[in-house]
């Protein structure tokens, strides 16, 4: 009956132990982790946006900016703006000519088109992939949007989202990870423009604000 009544409550520690679990992430240097899995990505890239921004090796921004950077303005974390968009494909797409902020033109063919909901309404965005792209990088997706945030609270030539080629034909798209054209931080970067299809007839409250340069 001794042995009965020890193993079920060691049955009991093992159980509580393992449930926990399921709601916390333990990280390598043996902290833990209560943020939500969605929260704490979103976290993590803008702090990694942050340190590339701050280090002169990987810095858009000229020196005189970069020298009292303490970080860019982001909107709170919210995983209502990461979607699952079904992806249709179109290998028939003709390459064109991309305009940029220069004279440059930048090499695109349309991938796929994303259909997803959000904010109660059905969208569908242009998703491009250059001919062109280096090797180790050819899964690299280009996805530029507009939205009715933009000359507010956001850049007013709308913003970028990276991506990769899915395996399947669903694509997780999270407006969280929107970020500016470099040439917003400066004029020395080509950037493409946003083309006018793929414009959002909402407020995408997420991601990357406009810039505020500091005199």
């Amino acid at each position: 009956m001794r042995y009965l009544l020890l193993f079920l409550i060691l049955t009991i520690v093992v159980l509580g132990c393992s449930d926990k679990k399921k709601y916390h992430d333990v990280d390598k240097q043996g902290k833990v982790d209560t943020q939500p899995r969605g929260i704490a990505e979103i976290l993590r890239f803008q702090k990694e946006t942050n340190a590339k921004f701050k280090d002169p090796e990987t810095s858009p921004l000229p020196d005189r900016y970069r020298k009292d950077f303490e970080g860019l303005n982001f909107f709170e974390p919210d995983t209502n703006y990461r979607v699952v968009a079904k992806l249709e494909r179109t290998p028939d797409a003709v390459p064109f000519m991309m305009p940029t902020t220069t004279d440059r033109k930048s090499a695109e063919v349309v991938y796929g088109l994303a259909h997803f909901s959000l904010n109660g309404q059905h969208f569908r965005l242009e998703i491009y992939r250059s001919p062109e792209l280096d090797s180790g990088v050819e899964d690299y997706l280009f996805l530029p949007f507009l939205d009715a945030t933009n000359g507010n609270s956001t850049y007013g030539g709308g913003r970028y989202i990276d991506l990769s080629v899915p395996r399947g034909d669903s694509l997780i798209i999270d407006f969280n990870k929107a970020y500016n054209p470099y040439c917003v931080y400066n004029p020395k970067y080509s950037c493409p423009i946003v083309p006018r299809v793929n414009t959002l007839d909402t407020k995408i409250r997420a991601g990357m604000k406009t810039f505020q340069k500091e005199e």
